[in-house]
């Protein structure tokens, strides 16, 4: 009978077969596809094998997701080529042959992350596929790389604006009021009082418009950018607005006895 520990042992080396026979059957089907013999004294081929591999996966991968994507918009898009330094091997995903040198030894588009010599950028197909992991900003940014990268028409934030304002520009005028009346029914009862007292006067400005020239639109540009002051002073701001502000004053004035 064994005694206890060389049954420890045996189970030791079994465990450690066990452990290296998936291993060593990767290296065995990737030299195979590449034509590489891999035994004992070769295995230090194993990791440049592995990078190109991943290189040539990559690189399969992205073309083949930009050939199926159905909701690709067929935008053309040159590749964003500059001149990288890589570490470690590396492999050109054009023409898979090795990048050689220890520096410079091809271009990386900024835009995909896609690899290649230098004098293989000047027959890539322009199918670039913006990452979103590299793009970091949406304004100053090219205008198709954005669009891309997003896999859109248009730019994200010229939807989201738009539909923000078109859901708050009220064409229909009853809806308007009553959109103004809900918010001032919002303020304090002083200041909603003093508003209300004020556009009453105003409002009797106006009758006397022939002598003194103060329809509701002049006298909008005079109160409104003391009545709509901004929290904070900015003149970009207040400039923006000065149109506004003329409108909503406008509004209290000439609906003054539906307001309030």
């Amino acid at each position: 009978m064994f005694s206890q520990e060389l049954w420890l042992e045996n189970e030791r080396k079994c465990a450690v077969v066990r452990k290296s026979k998936p291993g060593r059957k990767r290296q065995e089907l990737l030299a195979i596809a590449f034509g590489v013999k891999v035994g004992l004294k070769g295995g230090f081929l194993w990791s440049p094998l592995k990078l190109f591999a991943c290189s040539q996966i990559s690189s399969l991968v992205r073309r083949a997701a930009l050939t199926h994507n159905d909701n690709h918009f067929n935008y053309e898009k040159t590749h964003n080529f500059k001149v990288h330094t890589f570490r470690g091997p590396h492999w050109c995903e054009y023409c898979a042959n090795f990048m050689w040198g220890l520096i410079a030894q091809g271009v990386r588009c900024s835009d995909c992350g896609l690899n290649v010599h230098k004098q293989c950028s000047k027959h890539v197909p322009n199918d670039c596929q913006p990452d979103l992991k590299r793009i970091k900003k949406v304004y100053c940014c090219d205008l198709t790389t954005l669009v891309k990268a997003h896999n859109t028409q248009r730019p994200m934030v010229v939807d989201i604006c738009i539909r923000e304002i078109e859901a708050r520009e009220i064409s229909n005028a009853d809806e308007r009021l009553e959109a103004v009346h809900e918010v001032l029914m919002l303020l304090p009862p002083a200041h909603y009082e003093t508003l209300r007292y004020l556009m009453i006067h105003l409002k009797k400005v106006t009758m006397n418009e022939k002598d003194n020239l103060m329809n509701a639109e002049n006298l909008g540009i005079v109160f409104g950018p003391t009545l709509m002051r901004p929290p904070e002073d900015s003149t970009l701001t207040t400039l923006h607005d000065m149109r506004y502000q003329k409108l909503i004053v406008q509004i209290l004035i000439e609906n003054e006895d539906v307001l309030f």
